[in-house]
């Protein structure tokens, strides 16, 4: 079964970030205002937030994708909430 998680603050509703096939996370620096999740198929999904404090928000997606890798395969989804209002959740 698929893992998503799910950003509380974000600006839609329903919108998850999917956790199957991730290869990466990262953030541009430590102040940056986005956080990428690229995966194995070669897709990325962005998580545009004001600036980071000392990476917050990659910290709070990293420790929330291992958290829902955790949880019980009957739950589908993670809820986490981001440091930073959400701004955007785009997957290209």
């Amino acid at each position: 079964m698929q893992k998503f998680l799910k950003v509380t603050n974000a600006p839609a509703t329903g919108q998850l970030i999917a956790i199957e096939g991730i290869k990466a996370v990262e953030t541009g620096g430590a102040t940056a205002t986005s956080v990428t999740v690229e995966y194995l198929d070669g897709t990325t999904t962005t998580i545009t937030t004001a600036a980071q404090v000392a990476s917050d928000v990659y910290e709070e997606i990293v420790a929330g994708i291992e958290a829902a890798l955790m949880t019980d395969w009957k739950k589908p989804y993670y809820l986490i909430t981001s440091p930073k209002a959400v701004t955007s959740i785009a997957n290209a």
